[in-house]
């Protein structure tokens, strides 16, 4: 498969998330989620030509079209720099780059990677069971389920697909791995799914949660994006935007629980008379998609974008550059 070919891709929330994220125009700015670079493009429409954006996405493919693609963007306020967005804070140092006046997150899995069946996210297509956001490196879906014990597979699916017949699919794993047949397509694995899932909410497919769930395990989604967070707090300068668009409630639930405690005085026990520290962020907003959005764009419509600010003076982040 040629790296470059096109996917089609529609940006969620693409002059919503800009609108709120771009504070000076002649600032720097990190897209952590190329994509198809739908937020970047916007966000380059948005600047002067004094400003800098720093894109970053851990997929070959999607750096390969933003480089030489259809559309390649040669805008030379843009650089794009294949890593995980947990890796911010040395891939910037490395720039060059210690403070940003914005980042933005736009977190799961895209429409070229669910579109394409060797990427093996997707039920609807036959192909390989992937799944890895990053192909030059890591365990695939089919890897992890050819070496996992039944507790284990559970888990995953049961904390990390919040499916409820968790223990009967691992089961169902497992006894055709020790007959000789592990589960290496994204075929079998819906079909053994629909035969173990005796409910279903009307309307989704038997193995989404299940394919969620293998999905998140094998690019480790959720330590990812604690530790971008983490790294978004020590980037951005005062006044600097933090914009995360989340798809399902796990994410959510983690940006949420951040923006929160970043954005309340929190009294030492120990030291009661000590100073209260400051507030790091504040919360801006919380923004969904309206319908004309969701009609459009059916996949957006789990969307939830968090807006905060940061609002004291920053600590050096380790290893930043001057």
């Amino acid at each position: 498969m040629d790296s470059t070919q096109t996917w089609r891709h529609t940006t969620v929330l693409r002059a919503e998330a800009i609108d709120h994220l771009v504070t000076s125009p002649d600032g720097v700015y990190v897209d952590g989620t190329f994509g198809r670079g739908g937020h970047t493009r916007e966000l380059l429409s948005r600047l002067s030509p004094q400003a800098r954006v720093v894109a970053i996405d851990r997929d070959p493919q999607a750096v390969a079209a933003a480089t030489s693609g259809d559309e390649p963007i040669t805008d030379p306020r843009f650089s794009i720099h294949h890593t995980a967005f947990a890796q911010m804070l040395p891939t910037l140092a490395a720039l060059g780059i210690a403070r940003v006046d914005g980042l933005l997150l736009d977190l799961g899995v895209s429409s070229p990677q669910i579109d394409n069946p060797e990427r093996g996210f997707s039920f609807r297509f036959d192909g390989p069971l992937d799944m890895r956001m990053d192909t030059t490196r890591g365990e695939s879906a089919a890897e992890f389920l050819a070496r996992a014990d039944e507790r284990h597979i559970a888990e995953v699916i049961r904390e990390l697909g919040e499916e409820r017949f968790a223990v009967q699919i691992a089961q169902a794993l497992v006894a055709r791995r020790e007959g000789g047949e592990p589960v290496r397509t994204t075929r079998q694995l819906s079909d053994l799914v629909a035969r173990a899932v005796k409910t279903r909410e009307p309307g989704q497919d038997p193995a989404t949660r299940t394919f969620q769930a293998l999905r998140i395990c094998v690019n480790a989604e959720l330590e990812e994006l604690e530790q971008g967070l983490k790294s978004a707090l020590q980037l951005l300068n005062p006044d600097g935007r933090l914009v995360v668009i989340s798809f399902h409630s796990l994410e959510d639930r983690i940006v949420k629980t951040f923006i929160a405690r970043e954005s309340r005085t929190e009294v030492d026990r120990r030291a009661p008379f000590a100073p209260e520290p400051e507030h790091r962020l504040r919360p801006l907003a919380r923004i969904k998609p309206g319908e004309t959005e969701i009609r459009a764009n059916p996949r957006s419509r789990s969307a939830v974008m968090r807006v905060a600010e940061r609002t004291d003076a920053l600590v050096t982040a380790p290893g930043a550059g001057a």
